[in-house]
Protein backbone atom coordinates (compact mmCIF):
# COMPACT_ATOMS: atom_id res chain seq x y z
CA UNK A 1 0.00 0.00 0.00
CA UNK A 2 2.85 2.44 0.86
CA UNK A 3 3.96 1.44 -2.39
CA UNK A 4 1.12 2.11 -4.41
CA UNK A 5 1.00 5.93 -2.69
CA UNK A 6 4.40 6.67 -3.41
CA UNK A 7 3.74 5.92 -7.04
CA UNK A 8 0.53 7.52 -7.34
CA UNK A 9 1.89 11.11 -6.00
CA UNK A 10 5.19 10.60 -8.11
CA UNK A 11 2.40 10.33 -11.30
CA UNK A 12 0.23 13.08 -10.10
CA UNK A 13 3.72 15.19 -10.17
CA UNK A 14 4.85 14.75 -13.45
CA UNK A 15 0.80 15.66 -14.82
CA UNK A 16 1.50 18.88 -13.24
CA UNK A 17 4.69 19.55 -15.20
CA UNK A 18 3.62 18.04 -18.16
CA UNK A 19 0.84 20.42 -17.91
CA UNK A 20 2.91 23.49 -16.72
CA UNK A 21 5.43 22.77 -20.27
CA UNK A 22 2.62 22.63 -22.43
CA UNK A 23 0.89 25.83 -20.77
CA UNK A 24 4.53 27.84 -21.29
CA UNK A 25 4.81 26.38 -24.67
CA UNK A 26 1.59 27.99 -25.66
CA UNK A 27 2.46 31.51 -24.43
CA UNK A 28 5.81 31.35 -25.42
CA UNK A 29 4.56 30.80 -29.00
CA UNK A 30 1.57 33.46 -29.23
CA UNK A 31 4.45 36.18 -28.36
CA UNK A 32 6.62 34.65 -31.35
CA UNK A 33 4.05 35.02 -33.28
CA UNK A 34 3.97 38.65 -32.76
CA UNK A 35 7.33 39.26 -32.70
CA UNK A 36 7.92 39.07 -36.63
CA UNK A 37 5.47 41.64 -36.83
CA UNK A 38 7.27 44.16 -34.65
CA UNK A 39 10.28 43.36 -35.90
CA UNK A 40 10.00 44.49 -39.23
CA UNK A 41 8.43 47.85 -38.42
CA UNK A 42 11.46 48.01 -36.63
CA UNK A 43 13.93 47.66 -39.59
CA UNK A 44 11.79 49.31 -42.10
CA UNK A 45 14.75 51.15 -44.08
CA UNK A 46 13.68 55.22 -44.50
CA UNK A 47 13.38 56.20 -48.61
CA UNK A 48 15.73 56.87 -50.53
CA UNK A 49 16.58 60.75 -51.89
CA UNK A 50 15.12 61.87 -55.32
CA UNK A 51 18.75 61.75 -57.05
CA UNK A 52 20.81 59.02 -57.22
CA UNK A 53 23.31 61.11 -59.88
CA UNK A 54 24.23 64.18 -61.02
CA UNK A 55 25.13 66.64 -63.96
CA UNK A 56 28.03 67.32 -65.54
CA UNK A 57 28.62 70.84 -63.68
CA UNK A 58 31.03 72.31 -66.31
CA UNK A 59 28.26 71.48 -69.35
CA UNK A 60 25.41 72.13 -67.32
CA UNK A 61 25.75 76.19 -67.87
CA UNK A 62 24.68 77.52 -71.53
CA UNK A 63 27.22 80.33 -73.21
CA UNK A 64 24.84 82.73 -72.93
CA UNK A 65 24.64 82.27 -68.94
CA UNK A 66 27.92 82.47 -69.05
CA UNK A 67 28.07 85.87 -71.19
CA UNK A 68 26.16 87.39 -68.91
CA UNK A 69 27.67 86.23 -65.93
CA UNK A 70 31.80 86.71 -67.42
CA UNK A 71 31.46 89.37 -69.46
CA UNK A 72 35.28 88.97 -70.11
CA UNK A 73 34.11 86.37 -72.32
CA UNK A 74 32.92 87.75 -75.34
CA UNK A 75 36.05 90.38 -75.19
CA UNK A 76 38.85 87.16 -76.15
CA UNK A 77 39.63 87.80 -79.50
CA UNK A 78 40.96 84.44 -79.96
CA UNK A 79 38.54 81.42 -80.50
CA UNK A 80 40.29 78.62 -78.89
CA UNK A 81 41.18 80.50 -75.53
CA UNK A 82 37.66 81.50 -75.66
CA UNK A 83 36.32 78.27 -76.36
CA UNK A 84 38.01 77.21 -73.04
CA UNK A 85 36.79 79.92 -71.14
CA UNK A 86 33.60 78.38 -71.50
CA UNK A 87 34.19 75.16 -70.67
CA UNK A 88 35.38 76.02 -67.58
CA UNK A 89 37.36 73.61 -65.26
CA UNK A 90 36.21 70.63 -63.38
CA UNK A 91 36.99 70.09 -59.58
CA UNK A 92 38.61 67.32 -58.46
CA UNK A 93 36.43 64.35 -56.58
CA UNK A 94 36.53 60.92 -56.17
CA UNK A 95 32.94 60.06 -56.84
CA UNK A 96 31.04 62.16 -59.70
CA UNK A 97 27.99 60.63 -58.82
CA UNK A 98 28.21 61.82 -54.80
CA UNK A 99 29.80 65.87 -55.68
CA UNK A 100 31.26 67.57 -58.99
CA UNK A 101 32.39 70.72 -59.31
CA UNK A 102 33.59 73.43 -62.06
CA UNK A 103 35.58 76.81 -62.08
CA UNK A 104 35.69 79.76 -64.45
CA UNK A 105 37.94 82.98 -63.62
CA UNK A 106 37.80 85.76 -66.56
CA UNK A 107 39.28 89.17 -66.83
CA UNK A 108 37.33 91.99 -68.72
CA UNK A 109 38.54 95.58 -68.95
CA UNK A 110 36.29 96.58 -66.40
CA UNK A 111 36.89 93.46 -63.67
CA UNK A 112 37.58 90.15 -62.94
CA UNK A 113 34.88 87.49 -62.51
CA UNK A 114 35.03 84.01 -60.61
CA UNK A 115 32.48 81.63 -61.08
CA UNK A 116 32.01 78.48 -58.74
CA UNK A 117 29.56 76.02 -59.29
CA UNK A 118 29.06 72.85 -57.01
CA UNK A 119 26.75 69.79 -57.28
CA UNK A 120 26.32 67.70 -53.71
CA UNK A 121 24.15 64.48 -53.78
CA UNK A 122 23.76 63.62 -50.17
CA UNK A 123 23.11 59.71 -48.91
CA UNK A 124 22.10 58.68 -45.48
CA UNK A 125 23.65 55.40 -44.16
CA UNK A 126 21.25 55.24 -41.48
CA UNK A 127 18.14 53.35 -42.27
CA UNK A 128 15.68 55.38 -40.02
CA UNK A 129 17.28 58.55 -41.82
CA UNK A 130 16.19 59.32 -45.17
CA UNK A 131 18.31 61.06 -47.58
CA UNK A 132 16.25 64.14 -47.63
CA UNK A 133 16.71 64.30 -43.96
CA UNK A 134 20.24 64.04 -43.64
CA UNK A 135 20.55 66.17 -46.96
CA UNK A 136 17.97 68.73 -45.01
CA UNK A 137 20.43 68.62 -42.09
CA UNK A 138 23.18 69.76 -43.69
CA UNK A 139 22.35 72.27 -45.30
CA UNK A 140 20.61 73.56 -42.21
CA UNK A 141 24.20 73.84 -41.05
CA UNK A 142 25.28 75.56 -44.39
CA UNK A 143 22.78 78.30 -43.93
CA UNK A 144 23.71 78.92 -40.14
CA UNK A 145 27.28 78.98 -40.84
CA UNK A 146 26.28 81.70 -43.26
CA UNK A 147 25.15 83.75 -40.37
CA UNK A 148 22.54 85.67 -42.15
CA UNK A 149 21.01 88.30 -40.38
CA UNK A 150 17.42 88.34 -38.89
CA UNK A 151 14.95 88.94 -42.05
CA UNK A 152 13.48 92.25 -42.47
CA UNK A 153 10.19 93.24 -41.62
CA UNK A 154 9.62 94.87 -45.22
CA UNK A 155 11.89 92.17 -47.04
CA UNK A 156 11.44 89.27 -45.41
CA UNK A 157 12.48 86.58 -48.00
CA UNK A 158 10.97 88.62 -51.22
CA UNK A 159 12.96 88.57 -54.68
CA UNK A 160 15.52 91.47 -55.22
CA UNK A 161 14.90 91.62 -58.63
CA UNK A 162 12.01 94.31 -58.42
CA UNK A 163 13.75 96.44 -55.72
CA UNK A 164 14.08 99.99 -56.19
CA UNK A 165 17.96 99.95 -55.53
CA UNK A 166 21.17 101.74 -56.41
CA UNK A 167 24.00 100.29 -57.87
CA UNK A 168 26.11 101.15 -54.55
CA UNK A 169 24.32 98.86 -51.88
CA UNK A 170 26.36 97.09 -50.11
CA UNK A 171 24.41 94.56 -47.75
CA UNK A 172 27.54 92.75 -46.91
CA UNK A 173 29.63 95.21 -46.31
CA UNK A 174 31.03 96.13 -42.76
CA UNK A 175 30.67 99.61 -41.05
CA UNK A 176 33.94 100.51 -41.83
CA UNK A 177 33.81 99.87 -45.46
CA UNK A 178 33.60 102.56 -47.94
CA UNK A 179 31.01 103.26 -50.59
CA UNK A 180 31.81 104.46 -54.21
CA UNK A 181 31.75 107.86 -54.48
CA UNK A 182 28.67 107.92 -57.00
CA UNK A 183 26.58 106.97 -53.50
CA UNK A 184 23.97 108.90 -53.25
CA UNK A 185 22.51 106.85 -49.18
CA UNK A 186 24.29 104.89 -47.32
CA UNK A 187 21.18 102.97 -46.05
CA UNK A 188 21.18 99.36 -47.65
CA UNK A 189 17.84 98.40 -49.36
CA UNK A 190 16.66 95.22 -47.32
CA UNK A 191 15.56 93.55 -50.03
CA UNK A 192 19.23 93.37 -51.55
CA UNK A 193 20.21 92.10 -47.69
CA UNK A 194 21.57 87.90 -47.08
CA UNK A 195 18.52 86.20 -46.52
CA UNK A 196 16.80 83.17 -47.38
CA UNK A 197 14.89 82.69 -50.58
CA UNK A 198 11.51 80.82 -50.90
CA UNK A 199 11.20 80.69 -54.53
CA UNK A 200 13.88 77.79 -55.56
CA UNK A 201 14.04 74.32 -54.45
CA UNK A 202 12.61 73.07 -51.06
CA UNK A 203 14.46 75.75 -49.42
CA UNK A 204 17.43 78.47 -50.14
CA UNK A 205 19.11 81.04 -49.13
CA UNK A 206 21.49 84.21 -50.57
CA UNK A 207 24.57 85.65 -49.47
CA UNK A 208 26.23 88.64 -49.85
CA UNK A 209 29.39 89.99 -48.85
CA UNK A 210 32.02 93.05 -49.66
CA UNK A 211 35.52 92.64 -48.93
CA UNK A 212 38.27 95.57 -49.02
CA UNK A 213 37.94 98.94 -48.42
CA UNK A 214 37.62 102.64 -50.50
CA UNK A 215 41.71 102.62 -51.11
CA UNK A 216 41.72 98.98 -52.37
CA UNK A 217 39.93 97.17 -55.54
CA UNK A 218 36.81 96.11 -53.69
CA UNK A 219 35.75 92.31 -53.90
CA UNK A 220 31.62 91.21 -54.19
CA UNK A 221 30.84 87.30 -53.31
CA UNK A 222 27.37 86.48 -54.20
CA UNK A 223 26.48 83.08 -53.17
CA UNK A 224 23.56 80.95 -53.70
CA UNK A 225 22.48 77.48 -52.10
CA UNK A 226 19.31 75.18 -52.54
CA UNK A 227 18.23 72.15 -51.76
CA UNK A 228 16.20 69.78 -53.96
CA UNK A 229 14.91 66.52 -52.50
CA UNK A 230 18.62 65.62 -51.63
CA UNK A 231 20.60 67.84 -53.98
CA UNK A 232 22.47 70.82 -52.49
CA UNK A 233 23.64 73.09 -55.15
CA UNK A 234 26.49 76.29 -54.11
CA UNK A 235 26.19 79.23 -56.13
CA UNK A 236 29.55 81.77 -56.15
CA UNK A 237 29.90 84.14 -58.10
CA UNK A 238 32.39 86.83 -57.26
CA UNK A 239 33.57 90.64 -58.80
CA UNK A 240 36.67 92.65 -58.54
CA UNK A 241 36.81 95.96 -60.37
CA UNK A 242 39.89 96.94 -62.05
CA UNK A 243 39.50 100.58 -60.79
CA UNK A 244 40.31 101.05 -57.07
CA UNK A 245 37.60 102.13 -54.72
CA UNK A 246 34.87 100.91 -57.41
CA UNK A 247 32.34 98.97 -55.90
CA UNK A 248 31.07 95.84 -57.76
CA UNK A 249 26.71 96.41 -58.28
CA UNK A 250 25.20 94.23 -55.39
CA UNK A 251 21.28 93.86 -57.39
CA UNK A 252 23.37 92.80 -60.83
CA UNK A 253 25.24 90.17 -59.34
CA UNK A 254 22.37 89.04 -57.11
CA UNK A 255 19.94 88.90 -59.76
CA UNK A 256 22.54 87.13 -62.41
CA UNK A 257 23.15 84.36 -59.57
CA UNK A 258 19.89 83.57 -58.84
CA UNK A 259 18.98 82.90 -62.62
CA UNK A 260 21.89 81.03 -62.63
CA UNK A 261 20.18 78.74 -59.82
CA UNK A 262 16.87 78.36 -61.24
CA UNK A 263 18.40 77.36 -64.65
CA UNK A 264 20.63 74.92 -62.46
CA UNK A 265 17.10 74.11 -60.58
CA UNK A 266 15.73 73.39 -64.09
CA UNK A 267 18.63 70.91 -65.36
CA UNK A 268 18.45 68.94 -61.90
CA UNK A 269 14.50 69.22 -62.87
CA UNK A 270 13.30 70.27 -59.23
Amino acid sequence: MQRKAYVSGTAALLAALLAGCTSGSSTSGSTDAANPGDAGTATAAAQPGKYDTLPEPCGAITHGTLDSLLPGIKQITDEEQRQKAYEGEATQTFDTDRKVGCRWKVESTDATDHLFVDFERVVSYDNSVSDDAQAQELFAEKETAADLPEPSTSAGSESASGADASSSADPGSSPSSTPSSSSSSSVTPSALQPRTLSDLGDEAFLNDVLSGSGSTAQQRTVTVAFRTSNVIVTIEYEEQPATVGAVPDSKEMQDRARNLASKLADVLGG
